[in-house]
């Protein structure tokens, strides 16, 4: 058995890594998800400027993804609506109102620019096998900003789960700018289907949010809906507001979807009802306002861990400062050796050293006769000298190219070489500077680009005011027939209070039994009932119940006074000991009592007066006082 449970929990463990690292959680890095880099990956290595059918990428790529077509198709749609990555072509589906994607075998994509000046750079990607070694694929993109700020994400693995809400990239990018030059920053959600966001909870990327749709009051008697919350479709949003209308929760006379380009849903309201009254109500009872809340947890370093966005942004600001000294580090070294090179070449054709081999018969030979030949010029090869690869390339020189060579040309072309090296050798010298002429860059981009929308924040923050609920909520009368038993909105009787369906009802039976109900049409609670009333926690700590009950064996009177505080909703709870008669409940805080007691031989005193508020309040597990030793028959109220 011990070693079945070893092996099960290392199956497990395994199996969670697995899920966590390489299925529903981001990487920091490149803000993507293994199935979203090996779309990027294939489109990288199918680009050819022109657009691919999506059918040609889903089977390329899964030369890479062990889970097949189902999992690569939803994840290119949802990087092709994004718009940053993926340029579309054909009907990838409608995010306002959830109309799918058409198949993969009518749109087409191909990677964009903006992809390329970000994550694409072979020789600084680290690269691995397939799950079948057959290909090689990227581990991690060097992403120059922060991708998993800019898309947003949510997964769901083992015993975790992340939610990621997408940003502006124009701010997000600002920010970046802004931690480069040591300034302070503040990121807030953006969604693409606008709306309004109250951000007063976020928490830096780890609290919650709140969104509304933007609703047009204009007009008295409608409503129209111009922008979606984050996360809601027309569809979705149509269907709570019927369900809403359905419960009595909002009066409206029809809906309607007349969205195109733009979302624009109608709502005529009821006769006597009118816009601004309404609106609260949307927001109460539909999805015209959620709470969406978010747990920025991604991959670091091949471990999961909750960041912050003020962490991102600091992180890839130094990962940018990072990505761009390796690029120009190894532009720096390939000029070098192009410069190496084209010298030996000019070196190798002016001083006519190639006349040196024509007499040599071996192959060594032609090797020290080239590099007997360049000894005279030992100072201009430099200290690098020449090599044996150096042999070889001078040797692969075509004779038309010896016999066509241009010596002005290739000086030209090296001093261009020296120069570029010497800017490259001041940018790496100023390289935050240089970091953030690149962001300024890629705004500049952005800003012209209409697909993207000039990247113009979408999304209004501001601060709601908080919705009760209750008050939006019409009022109905509660009413209790003492004769029959029956409470409830549909009963005819006296009237208890006017309440909302979110209130609860406390009621004191007429055995000295209590419990808390919903509010519901018609339902026996038992004839006689002491006390009806809301069970509102806040008000019922101001009230003391005071029970006057018989003791079941001695018959003597006692008092109990005590606060309701607690309940579980629709459980049965006693004020008086088990088998007691109750004889009265009352809420006043002062008042007066007269116990009357059973007639005996030689009891001269057959009555007496006691004041309630002399007694102390207790708790609702403790015992009466004992009022008497007589017994009593019945309590009548005094003056």
């Amino acid at each position: 058995m011990a070693y079945i449970k070893n092996i099960f929990d290392k199956n497990f463990l395994e199996y969670a890594s697995y899920v966590i690292k390489d299925r529903a959680i981001p990487d920091m890095e490149d803000g993507l998800k293994p199935v979203q880099r090996r779309i990027l990956h294939t489109l990288f290595e199918k680009d050819d400027g022109k657009y691919h059918k999506v059918a040609n990428i889903i089977g390329e790529c899964m030369k890479y993804h062990p889970h097949g077509d189902q999992s690569i198709g939803p994840a290119l749609v949802g990087l092709a609506n994004k718009s940053f990555f993926i340029d579309r072509q054909g009907n990838f589906g409608n995010m306002d109102t959830g109309d799918g994607a058409a198949a993969p075998r009518y749109i087409e994509c191909r990677i964009t620019q903006l992809a390329k000046e970000i994550f694409y750079n072979p020789k600084l990607t680290p690269y691995a096998d397939s799950y079948d070694g057959r290909n090689k694929e990227p581990v991690l993109f060097p992403a120059k900003i922060p991708v998993v700020l800019v898309m947003g994400t949510e997964g769901i693995a083992v015993g975790m789960s992340t939610k990621i809400l997408p940003h502006n990239i124009i701010e997000v990018l600002e920010a970046e700018k802004a931690c480069l030059a040591g300034k302070k920053f503040q990121l807030y959600p953006d969604f693409p289907s606008g709306g309004l966001l109250d951000v007063s909870d976020y928490r830096d990327g780890n609290g919650k949010v709140l969104v509304r749709a933007k609703i047009d009051t204009s007009d008295p008697k409608r409503l129209v809906i111009r922008e979606l919350p984050y996360g809601s479709t027309t569809e979705s949003l149509m269907n709570s507001v019927e369900t809403a209308a359905k419960a009595g929760r909002i009066k409206i006379q029809s809906i309607s979807d007349f969205t195109t380009d733009n979302v624009e849903i109608e709502v005529k309201l009821a006769r006597g009802v009118y816009a601004e009254e309404t609106v609260d109500a949307l927001f109460a009872f539909t999805e015209c306002q959620q709470s969406i809340s978010v747990n920025l947890l991604v991959i670091r370093n091949g471990l999961p861990a909750v960041m912050t966005v003020t962490e991102i942004i600091k992180h890839h600001a130094g990962q940018l400062v990072k990505i761009l000294t390796k690029e120009l580090e190894l532009e720096k070294k390939e000029l070098q050796d192009k410069y190496h090179l084209r010298n030996l070449e000019r070196i190798f054709i002016e001083e006519r050293i190639y006349k040196a081999i024509e007499k040599m018969k071996t192959a060594k030979g032609v090797e020290d006769a080239v590099i007997d030949g360049f000894k005279p010029f030992a100072k201009e090869v430099g200290p690098r000298g020449v090599s044996h690869e150096d042999v070889e390339h001078l040797l692969r020189i075509p004779i038309r190219r010896i016999s066509l060579y241009d010596i002005n040309k290739a000086r030209t072309e090296m001093q261009e070489i020296q120069e570029r090296i010497k800017e490259i050798n001041r940018l790496l010298k100023n390289i935050v500077a240089y970091a953030t002429s690149f962001l300024d860059g890629i705004i500049a981009k952005i800003k012209n680009n209409e697909e993207l929308g000039r990247g113009a924040r979408k999304t209004k923050v501001g601060a709601f005011e908080k919705i009760d609920i209750k008050e939006v909520t019409e009022k109905q009368d509660l009413k209790y027939d003492n004769k029959t038993g029956y409470l409830g909105t549909a009963v005819a009787g006296n009237l208890v209070a006017s309440v909302s369906p979110f209130d609860r009802i406390l009621v004191v039976r007429r055995n000295g039994t209590y419990a808390v109900t919903d509010v519901t049409e018609k339902a026996f609670v038992g004839a006689g009932a002491w006390w009806i009333g809301v069970a509102d926690k806040e008000a019922l700590s101001e009230i003391i119940f005071t029970v006057i009950y018989k003791d079941a064996a001695s018959a003597c009177p006692y008092i109990k006074r005590c606060i309701i505080e607690g309940w579980i909703m629709n459980k049965d709870y006693s004020l008086a000991p088990e088998n007691a008669e109750v004889l009265h409940v009352d809420t006043r805080q002062k008042f007066v009592f007269i116990a009357r007691y059973k007639p005996k031989p030689r009891l001269k005193v057959l009555q007496e007066s006691f004041k309630a508020h002399d007694y102390a309040v207790r708790g609702l597990k403790a015992g009466g006082l004992r009022l008497s030793n007589k017994e009593v028959q019945k309590i009548e109220l005094g003056k």
